[in-house]
This record gives structure tokens, C-alpha cells and sequence, in this order.
């Protein structure tokens, strides 16, 4: 999806500090945007990475921050590989807070600026077979509520939301080596509405009539029951 969210930010004539771990990737990305574009090739699972990313472009006016990275890993808890998931928490909990924190501080300054992170429907419950990846992602999202009634609280104007997509045709499919039962939806429109409703400072963004349905109606099953009918699901996406 970042892929996607940087050609509709382009759209919209954004300059863009594009960031990931392949460098071929983001030139090959970079030969279709029309305005300026600034790529930076790092592993932002390396914590220090993460503070020399900021103090490279805290000086370049930033009005939006997305916190894109992340990956998830199927398998259970007890066989699965440690140092995988230690890589996970690193990426997808200790790099995302980092960037949050150090960005929303110079937009909280200026009183202005977009701040969003991209967490998953998995947030909203535990994830038998992927319980590492549906916590870090239980974390994304209650970390940006928090901090948006803080926020909110203050009168500022920052704006700071959260996306929660279920399956999207992405590349998280290998990385996690899962096939998702349920069709996934294009990524392009995804992050169309996403950075619309971003722009509308929607709080928690959800796309896809079923998702939402589907996230509704799980409020209201047992607790236990809930993890059997996860863990079932999670089951059907093992190769």
C-alpha cells in the first residue's frame, strides 16, 4: 500500500521522502511520480536507523508522516521463530512509536500536520496462529487513540489517525506466507481511502462494507468463542 499511497499523494502534488529496506524498488517506483521525490533506503527495524531517518529530514517541512512498515508471520506461538518475531515487534511496534513520537512533537509545535499509521483489522482481537502480529497491531491502534484524545484535549490541530484493513492483494501475503480465505481488496482504492478519509481526520478508518460488518458483529460473540472461530480462520490461510 505505500506504493500505492505515495502515487496518490503524487497525484495530489506532494513532494515525497519515500523510505524502505530496497532501493530498486523505490527507483523503480520513483520513475512514475511527476514531482520531486527523495528516496531513502533503510531497514527501519534497526532502532537507530529510525532517529538518523528523522534527523536527515526534520528539516524539510513535513505536513504528512505514514507509518507504513510492517510484516506478519503465521505459525503458533510456540514454534515459531523468536528472533523473527523480536524482528516483527521491532518494525511494527518500536519503530512506528519512535517516528510517531519525534514527527507528532515538530507537528504539535507548528500546530499542524497529518500523522497516520497503519495498523490492521487485527487490532481489534487476538490472533491464534499469528498472535504476535495481531498484538503489535492491538498496539498501533490503542497507541493512536490515545493519542489523539490527547490531542483532541489540547484543541490541536495535528490530526493523527489509524488504518484498519482487512486482507489487501499486497506483498504481506508472501512476507507472511498466508492465503487469506476471504477476497482481498485492491490495494490502489484502499489507500485512496484511506488518505481520504486521512484528509477528512477520521479517527479509526476501516475500509470495505464487510470488514466493518464483520468487526461490528464480533463485539458482540464470547470471548472464547471469538478465538475458536480466529483460529479457524487462521488455519485456512496456511500453505
Amino acid at each position: 500500500m505505500g506504493r500505492d499511497m505515495a502515487r496518490i499523494l503524487d497525484e495530489k502534488g506532494y513532494d515525497l521522502i519515500l523510505v524502505a529496506r530496497r532501493l530498486d524498488k523505490l527507483e523503480e517506483l520513483k520513475q512514475e511520480l511527476k514531482n520531486k521525490v527523495t528516496l531513502i533506503s533503510m531497514d527501519l527495524s534497526i532502532m537507530e536507523n529510525c532517529y538518523q531517518l528523522y534527523e536527515q529530514v526534520k528539516d524539510k517541512n513535513i505536513d504528512i508522516v505514514i507509518n507504513n512498515a510492517g510484516f506478519g508471520l503465521l505459525g503458533e506461538f510456540v514454534s515459531s521463530d523468536l528472533n523473527r518475531e523480536l524482528n516483527m515487534i521491532d518494525l511494527n511496534i518500536k519503530a512506528l512509536h519512535i517516528l510517531t513520537k519525534l514527527f507528532l512533537q515538530d507537528f504539535v509545535n507548528k500546530d499542524r500536520g497529518y500523522l497516520l499509521n497503519i495498523a490492521s483489522s487485527a487490532a481489534f482481537q487476538p490472533g491464534p496462529l499469528m498472535a504476535t502480529y495481531y498484538a503489535t497491531k492491538a498496539y498501533v491502534l490503542h497507541l493512536t487513540e490515545a493519542i489523539y484524545e490527547e490531542l483532541r484535549h489540547k484543541k490541536s490541530h495535528v490530526y493523527v489517525g489509524c488504518l484498519c484493513p482487512g486482507p489487501v492483494n499486497t506483498e504481506f501475503n508472501q512476507v507472511a506466507n498466508v492465503t487469506f480465505s476471504l477476497k482481498g481488496l485492491d490495494s490502489y482504492q484502499v489507500s485512496k481511502y484511506a488518505i481520504d478519509k486521512m484528509f477528512a481526520r477520521k479517527l479509526i478508518i476501516v475500509p470495505g462494507t464487510l470488514m466493518k460488518l464483520n468487526l461490528w458483529f464480533n463485539r458482540f460473540l464470547p470471548k472464547k468463542l471469538l478465538l475458536k472461530f480466529t483460529y479457524y480462520i487462521q488455519r485456512k490461510k496456511d500453505r
